[in-house]
């Protein structure tokens, strides 16, 4: 089964709808390749790993989280720039990347698919949702149960994703409403605690929100960028893949960050 990539550019955008969103890069096709597609090879960043793993694969769309065009950054195509495009039309490969709307779709994006991993699941309507543009998610444990410590949150974190966890326990009592959004989110720690949250996971932590966790009472999580963003973008393009009758493939390439 086949495509053209006009009709995959298509799906992506019914099913993402990116003009709901102010982003910091162009979301949709970044690299237009070959017209017809059979095959998608799904990852988080179109790192040149990634594109080589995906040509190797025999790949005629990529789909990923984190593109190569960012708002604000150097327009020349040197370096790191000119060996990823210089792959993408050297192979004729087609690479779409959605950013925002990637984290916030409500069932197959970055924050619902890392709530499923985790046994986590949002409050219904509006309620489940906190912080600009709405992007992270508000609920709790799918049983309803509490974590009786943000010590034992973070272990269990630790199991599901396979790495260490950065905690700043501010909470000291059971954790019971939790606040999540993948990524870079730390930004969106103040939102979270003004939201109710007993804790706060996400990618990355600064040096203002421990400081935030302590003095407001609030546990906060910092399980990796790479790590809680591996989850969407397979998702996605394997949603659309069985819809499109199209081959799909998740390479992830390990990133410690």
């Amino acid at each position: 089964m086949s495509t053209t990539r006009h009709e995959l550019l298509h799906a992506f955008d019914l099913l993402l709808a990116p003009a709901r969103f102010k982003d910091y890069g162009p979301n949709g096709l970044q690299v237009e390749g070959r017209t017809v597609v059979r095959k998608i090879v799904s990852g988080v960043t179109a790192s040149r790993a990634l594109i080589e793993a995906a040509i190797h694969a025999e790949a005629d769309a990529i789909f990923v989280h984190h593109g190569l065009f960012w708002r604000g950054q150097d327009g020349r195509v040197t370096g790191w720039m000119k060996q990823r495009l210089g792959l993408l039309l050297g192979d004729d490969v087609n690479l779409f990347a959605y950013h925002l709307p990637l984290d916030a779709h409500p069932d197959l994006g970055n924050n619902a698919q890392l709530g499923l991993k985790l046994g986590l699941v949002a409050q219904p309507g509006s309620g489940g949702r906190f912080g600009e543009q709405e992007l992270g998610f508000l609920g709790g444990r799918t049983d309803g149960a509490s974590f009786p410590s943000a010590a034992l949150l973070a272990i269990h974190i630790e199991k599901i994703l396979g790495r260490p966890v950065t905690l700043v326990d501010g909470a000291h009592r059971p954790i019971k409403t939790i606040a999540w959004c993948t990524g870079g989110a730390q930004g969106h720690f103040e939102a979270a605690i003004a939201a109710g949250a007993d804790a706060f996971i996400t990618g990355e932590i600064s040096e203002p929100q421990a400081h935030y966790a302590r003095e407001m009472g609030v546990a906060y999580l910092a399980c990796g960028h790479h790590a809680t963003e591996r989850y969407g973008a397979p998702a996605v393009a394997g949603h659309i893949a069985a819809q499109l009758g199209l081959a799909h493939e998740f390479i992830d390439i390990d990133n410690p960050a």
